[in-house]
C-alpha cells in the first residue's frame, strides 16, 4: 500500500535515511525505509510490535548495519559506516524502555557516566561530576538532589535523568523508547513538557510511543511502520487516534461502552471500610458475578495499594473483606490464591513473568498444585495446562519451551493473564495490564476481559488511563489520595466528565 507523504519543512533534515534493508535469518525487518527528522523537530515513529521500529534505531545508532545500497546522512553529510561510537560523537543518544541506569550510583554520577566511562584510572572529581549533572538538570529545568542514590526516586525522576544524561553529550538528537510506559497521567504531562523544552532549545526528539493521545498532542509529524514497511509520514494535523489506530495495524476497532447491567448477580467480593495507614482508607465496594469494576486515579491515589491488600500482600489495619458473604483474613497471597483471588501486576517484566525461563514454566508457575502427580509435576498435565491456555488466549508462541523473553509485550501479557486463569480464580485483578503493549495488543486484551466477565469471571481493571476503564468496565470508581471520590456508570456518565473528575 502506497501512502503519500508530508515531509514538512523544506529545510535540510537534520537525519536522513534512504533504502534501508534488514534481514534477520530470512525474514526481513526492514523494508526498504525512508526516514527523515528534522532540526528541533518532536517526530513521533508510531507501529505495533515487531513492526521494525526499534531495528530502525539500532540501524540510526550502528547497532546493526544495512544492506548495501543504504544511505544515511546526518546534517547533510553522508555516514558510510555508522558506528555507536560514531553516532554518540554526532550527538545521537537513545532513551531505551529500561533506561539502562545505575540504582545504586547517585543521580549525578548516572547522569555523568558516559564522561567517566573508558577514561583512564584517576581520582573521582567530585564537585566536576556534580557540575555536570546539575547543567544537565537545569536545561530540561528540573531540580534533583544530585547526591541522593538514584534508587530513592520514582520511574518518573529516573526518566528524566535518563534524558539528562543524554543530554551530557550535547545531543542533537534523542530517541525516546516507550518513555511514558510505566508513568501516571500527571508524570505524562511533566515529561512531555520537557520534551517540548527539548524542542525548542534545537534538540530534535523522536518519540515511541504506545499511547497515542500523548503521541498526537507532542508530535509535530508521525512516521508509521507496518510489518518493516514505511506505510507513510504524516502531520498530526488532522490526524486522530483511531486513524493512526488503522494505519499502524490495518484494521479498524470498534470503541464503545462494553458497561452492562450486573445488578442481579451475586456479590462475589464485598470490602468495608478497608484502611491502611498512609496508602488507603475506608474503602467500601460490591463486586459481583461476572462484573468488570474499573479503578482509576492519579499517582499516589492508592489503587495499587488496595489491589495488594485484597491479594494478601499487604495486611489491612482496619476494615473487612467478605468472599461470597464470609469474612477472610489472608496472611500471604498464597492464602489469597487459595481463597480464588489472582493479581496481574502493573510490572509485569519484574514481577509477573520471569524471563529467561520458558513460556510454559511461567504459565505454571501459580497453579503448579494443579499438574503433580505423587508430588512431582507431571509433564502430561503441565504440557496439557499449557496448551489449553495458550489456545484459549491465543497466544502467538514458536514452543512453549522457548523463553518468554522472545514473545511480543502483548503476548507476554497474555501469558501473565493465562498464568492466573490457570488458578481457577473467582476474582481477577488486572493492574494496568497494558503497559507497554501496542494498540492492536491492547484491543486483543480488552476482548480477553470481556469475554471471561461474560463467562462469569468477576474482574477488577486498575488503570491510570481512564478511556481504558471507561470503554471496558461496567463500573467505574475514581481514588484519590487514598479514597473513593466517585463511582460512575459509563453508560450515564462521558467520558469527559470522568476525565475532568480524576485530573481536577
Amino acid at each position: 500500500m502506497t501512502i503519500a507523504t508530508d515531509q514538512g519543512s523544506t529545510a535540510r533534515p537534520l537525519l536522513s535515511l534512504r533504502a534501508i534493508n534488514m534481514t534477520f535469518g530470512g525474514v526481513r525487518a526492514l523494508n526498504d525505509v525512508s526516514f527523515d527528522v528534522m532540526p528541533g523537530e518532536v517526530h513521533c515513529l508510531a507501529g505495533e510490535n515487531g513492526c521494525g521500529k526499534s531495528t530502525l534505531i539500532k540501524v540510526i545508532t550502528g547497532v546493526y548495519r544495512p544492506a548495501s545500497g543504504a544511505l544515511i546522512e546526518f546534517d547533510g553529510e553522508e555516514i558510510a559506516q555508522m558506528s555507536p561510537a560514531k553516532a554518540q560523537s554526532l550527538g545521537i543518544k537513545v532513551i531505551w524502555q529500561d533506561l539502562a541506569l545505575f540504582p545504586e550510583m547517585t543521580v549525578a554520577e548516572n547522569i555523568a557516566f558516559e564522561t567517566l566511562a573508558g577514561a583512564r584510572p584517576r581520582l573521582v572529581n567530585y564537585s566536576s561530576i556534580r557540575k555536570i549533572a546539575e547543567d544537565a538538570l537545569k536545561r530540561l529545568g528540573v531540580v534533583l538532589d544530585v547526591d541522593r542514590p538514584l534508587k530513592d526516586y520514582a520511574i518518573a525522576q529516573r526518566q528524566i535523568v535518563a534524558i539528562a544524561r543524554a543530554l551530557v553529550g550535547e545531543a542533537r538528537i534523542v530517541f525516546m523508547d516507550e518513555p511514558t510506559a510505566s508513568l501516571t497521567q500527571s508524570e505524562t504531562d511533566y515529561l512531555l513538557q520537557i520534551v517540548r523544552n527539548l524542542s525548542s532549545s534545537g534538540v530534535a526528539v523522536v518519540f515511541v510511543s504506545h499511547r497515542l493521545a500523548e503521541v498526537l498532542e507532542i508530535s509535530s509529524r508521525i512516521t508509521v511502520l507496518r510489518d518493516g514497511k514505511l506505510v507513510g509520514v504524516f502531520p498530526v494535523e488532522g490526524m486522530t487516534q483511531s486513524r493512526v489506530t488503522e494505519l499502524m495495524t490495518g484494521r479498524t476497532f470498534d470503541q464503545s461502552v462494553r458497561a452492562r447491567s450486573v445488578e442481579g448477580n451475586d456479590v462475589v467480593l464485598s470490602v468495608e471500610g478497608l484502611s491502611r495507614r498512609g496508602e488507603f482508607s475506608n474503602i467500601s465496594f460490591n463486586l459481583r458475578r461476572g462484573e468488570t469494576l474499573g479503578i482509576t486515579g492519579l499517582l499516589g491515589s492508592g489503587r495499587t495499594e488496595l489491589a495488594l491488600t485484597l491479594f494478601g500482600m499487604h495486611r489491612p489495619h482496619a476494615g473487612t473483606v467478605f468472599l461470597d458473604g464470609q469474612p477472610v483474613s489472608f496472611s500471604s497471597n498464597r492464602d489469597a490464591i487459595k481463597a480464588g483471588i489472582a493479581y496481574l501486576s502493573e510490572d509485569r517484566l519484574a514481577l509477573g513473568l520471569n524471563q529467561p525461563q520458558s513460556i510454559a514454566d511461567n504459565l505454571v508457575m501459580a497453579s503448579l498444585n494443579r499438574i503433580l502427580r505423587g508430588g512431582l509435576i507431571a509433564p502430561d498435565r503441565k504440557a496439557s495446562l499449557v496448551k489449553r491456555w495458550i489456545a484459549d488466549l491465543g497466544v502467538k508462541i514458536g514452543l512453549p519451551e522457548d523463553a518468554i523473553s522472545t514473545l511480543s509485550g502483548g503476548n507476554q501479557q497474555r501469558v501473565a493473564i493465562a498464568k492466573w486463569l490457570a488458578t481457577d480464580p473467582r476474582v481477577l485483578i488486572l493492574d494496568a495490564p497494558t503497559v507497554g503493549v501496542d494498540v492492536g495488543a491492547r484491543a486483543g486484551i480488552f476482548e480477553i476481559v470481556a469475554q471471561l466477565s461474560l463467562s462469569g469471571l468477576s474482574i477488577i481493571l486498575i488503570s491510570d488511563e481512564v478511556p481504558e476503564v471507561y470503554f471496558n468496565a461496567d463500573r467505574v470508581l475514581h481514588m484519590d489520595k487514598g479514597e473513593i471520590k466517585a463511582s460512575f456508570d459509563p453508560r450515564m456518565t462521558s467520558l469527559h466528565e470522568i476525565e475532568e473528575a480524576v485530573y481536577a
